[in-house]
């Protein structure tokens, strides 16, 4: 059964109260737990409409096959070229290296799906990237699936670092990376991202995902999935994180 508008207003208003007295919750309101991914999202969107504009996405899949699941962002926690952050910003500071993409034109909802072709089009460039995961529960993971969706998707912070204009020439599925925190190698691979292709989850975005706020526009910024995994780092650790031909971050949550 489809959560009742009131329900969905009772979860959203405690995930509200979390980020506002910094007051973990043990879970939602019973009357309130999504039971679906339809209930999760609901939750999410009722959330981010309270907060205010969305300025960037983050968008993940499992599986190169599996269906990709998604997350509005606000200002309020989107970062461009920032080497530190505050650590009080955070419960747990989960920090992840992933791919942006920047779009320099609007895929707004429509009935036709946007195709594979308009989607590339609409891209202006290609950044590396950290997210930092965290949770408004008590204890991050503690929670399962759809209740994490329902909190924006375990997401902290977007941290994106310098443009590459030229993303065409990047091959995101075969792109090499290095992640060390502390000048400790923690993560050496080629690729990392469980969703594979990334241009299929911003298609996915456009035409499902986003439809809720109306599509996605021009500025937005989409983070495509980690390529490390979460690793959980303490407060005034240094992360650095190498695409050879792409771009490389630092960033010191302190």
């Amino acid at each position: 059964m489809t959560m009742t508008a009131e329900a969905v207003s009772q979860a959203a208003a405690a995930l509200l109260a979390a980020r506002r007295d910094n007051r973990p919750l043990d879970a939602l309101p019973a009357a309130a737990q999504p039971a679906d991914k339809a209930d999760a999202y609901a939750i999410q969107t009722e959330v981010a409409r309270r907060i205010g504009p969305v300025t960037a996405w983050k968008v993940g899949a499992s599986a190169p096959d599996a269906e990709p699941s998604s997350a509005p962002i606000h200002a309020e926690t989107l970062f461009f070229d920032s080497e530190t952050l505050p650590a009080g910003m955070f419960r747990v500071i989960g920090i992840e290296a992933e791919i942006v993409y920047r779009l320099k034109s609007d895929l707004p909802a429509r009935d036709e799906p946007w195709t594979r072709d308009e989607v590339l089009a609409a891209i202006g460039s290609i950044h590396p990237a950290f997210e930092i995961c965290d949770t408004r529960f008590a204890s991050y993971g503690s929670q399962g699936p759809f209740a994490s969706l329902a909190d924006q998707a375990n997401h902290g912070a977007l941290i994106v670092g310098a443009a590459t204009a030229d993303w065409r020439a990047i091959d995101p599925v075969n792109q090499p990376l290095t992640l060390d925190i502390d000048g400790e190698r923690r993560i050496e691979v080629i690729g990392g991202n469980k969703a594979g292709d990334p241009i299929r989850l911003l298609a996915w975005l456009a035409n499902t995902g986003a439809r809720p706020f109306g599509g996605l526009h021009a500025g937005d910024s989409v983070t495509t999935g980690s390529c490390t995994g979460t690793l959980f780092i303490q407060p005034g650790s240094r992360a650095v994180a190498d695409f050879p031909g792409l771009g490389r971050i630092a960033l010191t949550v302190a």
